[in-house]
């Protein structure tokens, strides 16, 4: 399984989003620290889900960073999150 495919499978399972996308960046990030040939080290994620009524930002983006976390032991290097709650 791809990194970008787990990463979706994860939030899908844990935080059932409304919406999601999975943007791999790697190729963005070329020569820069963390890439690596192949790709699926720089991620960007925008997630609309139910489990971020009430949070704020940093909330948000600490759920979806401990949903991840297994995704650094996979190689990930950097992560992107736009987390938004439903009508946001």
């Amino acid at each position: 399984m791809t990194l970008a495919a787990w990463i979706t499978h994860e939030l899908q399972n844990r935080l059932s989003p409304a919406a999601l996308t999975v943007v791999d960046e790697s190729e963005q990030h070329r020569g820069h620290a963390g890439w690596r040939e192949g790709g699926e080290t720089h991620f960007r994620i925008n997630i609309v889900s139910e489990a971020f009524v009430g949070k704020s930002r940093v909330e948000r983006h600490r759920l979806v960073n401990e949903v991840l976390s297994g995704a650094f032991d996979r190689g990930l290097h950097a992560l992107a999150i736009q987390a938004k709650a439903p009508g946001e």
